[in-house]
């Protein structure tokens, strides 16, 4: 909160610029590219087989898209904001044309690490729901499905184990200028000792970010919905394609709590980051000295 209030207009305007662009494209997408009425098969009980394959794999695609875009934008804008509050901590303000020349070297990097990462967890999923899903392919019945569950937690449970290790290997490859692999061990060495502490901080600072998106984007939906298309009742029913007026009021929204939700998340990890580092490394004597 300090880092956002001392340099509000680097933060505020690294935050808005990175939000502004990624919602423009995923509007247009949306709007003119991708197929918004798959969900009219989907809840439609008297569908076909066909159509609702076809359905499914429209959803999928649509939200893979729009995954990749805003994956896009959130590694900018980690790697711009990194920089600046490391910067903050120094008590040395920064500019964003400083913060993304600091920071260009190593965006693609982050963005391997990050998908990297994302890979891990869905290997993870599927390995751990394999069985449960063989066993509801060939005999089918309630012990398949139970299976598939336990596994699906089990799964999940050594993702967020995993995770909250490799929590601290963004700023670590972006403020060490590390290669993806080091990043990941440095996170480790870091995390290791302090799991449980560096997770409920993690927790909390999603949790915050999540109530602060919802308190914005959610308004803005239920006045999206009311000008555009059937109306909430037809937004609350899954109707089709809400139209351009949906999209754009949503996307106002969204712009909205991505500013303010970019610099809580990514701000959080970074100091967390550099106080594992004051711990374990005396790095507020060498932050002293500097």
């Amino acid at each position: 909160v300090s880092t956002m209030r001392t340099h509000w207009r680097t933060v505020l305007g690294i935050s808005l610029t990175v939000a502004i662009f990624t919602e423009i494209i995923v509007v247009l997408l949306q709007g003119l590219v991708l197929d918004n009425t798959s969900s009219d098969a989907l809840n439609d009980p008297d569908a076909t087989l066909s159509e609702l394959a076809d359905a499914l794999t429209a959803t999928t695609v649509n939200s893979g898209v729009i995954f990749l875009i805003s994956l896009i934008g959130t590694v900018i804008a980690t790697a711009l904001l990194t920089t600046v509050t490391s910067r903050a901590v120094l008590g040395r303000p920064v500019t964003t044309r400083e913060a993304w020349r600091d920071a260009r070297p190593q965006v693609i990097k982050l963005f391997g690490l990050i998908v990297l990462l994302l890979l891990m967890v869905a290997g993870i999923l599927l390995v751990a729901m394999l069985p449960g899903l063989l066993v509801t392919a060939t005999a089918g019945g309630e012990g398949g499905v139970a299976l598939t569950a336990l596994g699906f937690l089990a799964g999940a449970l050594v993702a967020v184990w995993l995770m909250v290790r490799f929590s601290l290997a963004s700023p670590a490859l972006m403020l060490e200028k590390q290669g993806i692999k080091k990043a990941m061990g440095r996170s480790t060495k870091l995390v290791n000792g302090s799991w449980w502490r560096v997770f409920g901080i993690q927790l909390l600072a999603t949790v915050i970010a999540n109530i602060v998106a919802s308190i914005i984007v959610i308004p803005f939906t239920f006045l999206a919905a009311t000008l555009s298309g059937d109306g909430v009742s037809g937004f609350l029913e899954g109707g089709g394609d809400l139209g351009w007026t949906f999209l754009v009021v949503s996307g106002v929204g969204s712009v909205i709590g991505s500013m303010i939700t970019f610099p809580i998340t990514a701000g959080v990890t970074v100091l967390l980051y550099i106080d594992q580092r004051i711990r374990r490394e005396a790095l507020d004597l060498e932050l002293a000295r500097a």
